[in-house]
């Protein structure tokens, strides 16, 4: 079964072309009476320096996003924490530093991120679909779905939240569910390669072989190096009883996992 880190690693890139710069809040308007000149004095000067903290804690979180952006994780989680001391409001900032862990590996911290941006921000779509992907990753997989489930309803042509929870269908051998998330992310993305992919699985999986070959053979299409594609193909062949189809796609799977291997 094709492990949960392919369908991660390709949500990764595509969720940080998602990215729409900073979403933390608006700096407040305080706009409290002064009993006395020195307190209006007082207040404006707070109202400076709230606002300088604040507007450096969007240079910090675009920054931390710029180093996101070339793969260099640790540097953009020290922006979006140094983003956080200065505006412990900003929930994209959460959500991103939860990203920046999720891309490292440490789930964990991922979901903690993301849980105190969605209690900053009950309706933070990336925060729930950052979190998704970190419990999907984990194999909890009732959790995941209800983190893209939650995505959905914020955002019902989320591709990527339909995707995931597709997979964690799967993973959970909810077959039926998988095929109509996966579907689903088809009409959205025609050209997705990973859902054809992922739903020629749920075929197959689910007996119907000459529907896991269409899907596979599209696959392909879009994707001529996926090794796994003629690979599962082969298998659905092969139950299929056509041998030599099935020979054909196991020997080009050998070849192209060869081909990878000493690159």
């Amino acid at each position: 079964m094709t492990p949960y880190h392919r369908i991660y690693r390709i949500a990764l890139v595509l969720l940080l072309a998602a990215f729409s710069g900073c979403g933390g809040n608006e700096v407040p308007d305080i706009s409290a009476p002064a009993a006395t000149q020195d307190d209006q004095v007082k207040t404006e000067q707070d109202d400076q320096t709230k606002t300088e903290q604040d507007d450096q804690a969007k240079t910090e979180f675009e920054k931390g996003d710029d180093f996101f952006g070339r793969e260099d994780y640790d540097t953009a989680i020290a922006c979006y924490t140094e983003a956080i001391r200065l505006n412990p409001n900003l929930a994209d900032a959460y959500a991103h530093r939860g990203f920046a862990y999720l891309s490292k590996g440490e789930y964990d911290k991922a979901i903690k991120d993301c849980t105190e941006a969605i209690r900053l921000d009950p309706n933070n779509v990336k925060a729930y679909a950052h979190r998704g992907f970190a419990y999907g990753s984990k194999g909890e997989y009732d959790k995941a779905i209800k983190d893209f489930s939650q995505t959905i309803r914020l955002e019902p042509n989320n591709a990527l939240a339909y995707g995931g929870r597709g997979f964690a269908y799967l993973s959970k051998g909810e077959y039926d569910k998988a095929i109509k998330d996966l579907t689903e992310v088809i009409r959205l993305k025609p050209d997705d390669a990973l859902a054809y992919a992922n739903r020629g699985e749920a075929y197959y999986m689910a007996g119907e072989y000459d529907q896991a070959i269409k899907d596979c053979t599209e696959t392909i299409r879009l994707d001529p190096n996926d090794a796994d594609a003629y690979n599962n193909r082969g298998l659905a062949y092969k139950k299929k009883g056509d041998r030599r189809k099935a020979k054909a796609d196991f020997d080009k799977y050998d070849s192209l996992r060869d081909k990878a291997s000493q690159n």
